[in-house]
Parts: structure tokens; C-alpha cells; sequence
């Protein structure tokens, strides 16, 4: 296996996954819309067009495309977007993965901790755990529906239900500590399962390489944190001042509708499964990581 597509590799967990690749002597393409300063291909999803010379080249595909769920408030058309983004690309991908001569041999797609639904309190959700009702969780489901059928064209097909990425570039920190004081959000008491976006990059390559694994894993470090614990450790190794007064709800739910309550509520998610099947943390700790984070 040499050749890895990515699709959404120009983003922030893309970029990292390219890095590590290449770094341990992979040849990687991304999948663009646009020609990019690295080797490509060029699909566009809203119009169905893939370069058919994509799946021919690859060995392995690694899934990561989709709207960001967090970059803007869920009217009607976003919600739509968010949804499609996923689905539709998914499917082009099978479609022309299924008319390929030379297929690919694996497929892993990014997934989220949304499946289990915005907010389930204290207890341990592992990957047998039911699915939620809520409208990420219905996305997250459509999703790995559409990824599944992977398995009818004979690819080892791998599901990472990713949690909150920590990264100084992006992603939940960089929210977290956006405004000159960091405080937590509602009480503080909602679960953040929470990975290191170094330890995330190894994880989809540990999938990659080894071979036995399929099906859907957990992407979440050891240790969950509170909202409350997350914020406050962020903002002491960020070197920021921290208020214990948690944002009033109904202040967020003025601010983000129905967005709201994705950040209010939690998961509390085990990693069990993909520890049990050789993968070792490199930050299993919170202080740990975000230390590096902040002081590498």
C-alpha cells in the first residue's frame, strides 16, 4: 500500500494526516476542486465529477470531506449542507470506487461522537451504544450508512467517530480561548471527550496500516474532561485569564439557536476498543496534551 487519496485534505486534520504520511514515505493525493501545489485530483461534489484516474491510482482511500458543523448557525440551507456534504460525497466516492478497473484495497472515513446524540449525560458510550435523535446525531447515521456500502464492493471499510480535535490552529480550542477571557459554557458539568490532533493523525494511520482492523472506533483519548476542567486547563497553558462563571444558556441558545445545544451538551466516550486493538496514546492526559499544544 503507496498511494493514499485523501478527500478534505486541505484541512486542519488533513494536513496532519498528509504530514504524517508522507513523513513515513507514503505518496499522497488530495481530492480538489481546484489544482492545489501538491499532486490532485479534481472532483466537485456538488456537480457529481470525480477524475476517474483517482481511483486507479489509489491503494487506500482516507474520507474526510464534509461542512464544518461549527463554522455557522443551522439555518434550514446550512443544515442541508452539513447533511449533503457528507452523504453525497460518500457517494460519489462509491460510485466511482465501483466502476474503478483497479480499486482500492481499503477505505477509512472520518466520523463524530455526534452519533450518540448531543448530550448523554454521565454515562460511558462505547461503539455498540445506541444512536441519538437529535439533528447531528440523524447526520452522523446517514453518513456511516453511506460508508457502509463500502463493504459490498469488497474494501476493508474503518469508521473513526472523531470527538473534540485539540489544536492550537483550529478547531475547539481556538474557540474555546477566542475571547480575551475564557470561561466554560452553561454549568461546565457536560463531557468533552476530547483527542490531540497528533495522537488523531497516527490513529487513521494505525487504521491504515493495520490490516485486521474494520468496522467503527471511537477517536477519543482515555480521559474525558468537563467543559468546565477542558476550559480552564486551556486557558492556563494558553496563558489566558479564566472565569468560573459559565455562559448563561439562554444567552447561547440568543447567540446560536439551535446550535446550542451541541456546545451545552456532552459525551462521555470510551476508547476501549481501538486500545484493545494496539493503538497507544501518546496523550491519554489533558495537561499533558495541551502542554504540548501550547509549548512544543
Amino acid at each position: 500500500m503507496k498511494h493514499i487519496l485523501i478527500s478534505g485534505g486541505s484541512g486542519l486534520v488533513g494536513k496532519e494526516i498528509t504530514a504524517l504520511l508522507e513523513k513515513k514515505g507514503f505518496e499522497v493525493a488530495w481530492l480538489s476542486r481546484s489544482t492545489q501545489n501538491r499532486k490532485s485530483f479534481l472532483w466537485d461534489v456538488e456537480k457529481d465529477q470525480i477524475d476517474p484516474r483517482a481511483m486507479e491510482w489509489a491503494d487506500a482511500v482516507i474520507h474526510l470531506a464534509g461542512a464544518g458543523v461549527a463554522e455557522k448557525r443551522w439555518t434550514p440551507e446550512r443544515k442541508k449542507l452539513i447533511l449533503e456534504s457528507r452523504t453525497q460525497s460518500t457517494k460519489l466516492l462509491f460510485s466511482a470506487i465501483e466502476k474503478a478497473e483497479n480499486k482500492p484495497s481499503t477505505f477509512i472515513s472520518a466520523s463524530a461522537v455526534g452519533y450518540y446524540g448531543f448530550n448523554t449525560g454521565t454515562a460511558l458510550m462505547d461503539e455498540s451504544s445506541p444512536a441519538g435523535k437529535d439533528f447531528l446525531a440523524e447526520v452522523v447515521q446517514a453518513w456511516e450508512n453511506e460508508v457502509k456500502k463500502m463493504e459490498s464492493i469488497h474494501l476493508r471499510t474503518v469508521m473513526l467517530r472523531i470527538g473534540i480535535v485539540l489544536d492550537q490552529d483550529g478547531g475547539a480550542l481556538k474557540e474555546i480561548l477566542k475571547l480575551p477571557v475564557a470561561a466554560p459554557l452553561g454549568s461546565g458539568d457536560q463531557w468533552m471527550s476530547w483527542i490531540h490532533i497528533e495522537d488523531l493523525a497516527r490513529m487513521f494511520v494505525f487504521a491504515l496500516e493495520k490490516t485486521t482492523l474494520q468496522g467503527v472506533y471511537n477517536a477519543v483519548a482515555p480521559n474525558p474532561a468537563t467543559n468546565q476542567q477542558l476550559t480552564r486547563e486551556a486557558a492556563n497553558a494558553s496563558g489566558k485569564p479564566y472565569l468560573g462563571i459559565g455562559a448563561p444558556p439562554f444567552m447561547l441558545k440568543l447567540v446560536l439557536g439551535e446550535m446550542a445545544a451541541m456546545v451545552l451538551g456532552g459525551n462521555r466516550v470510551s476508547c476501549q476498543k481501538i486500545q484493545k486493538a494496539g493503538f497507544q496514546f501518546e496523550f491519554s492526559e489533558l495537561l499533558a496534551a495541551l502542554r504540548d499544544i501550547f509549548h512544543r
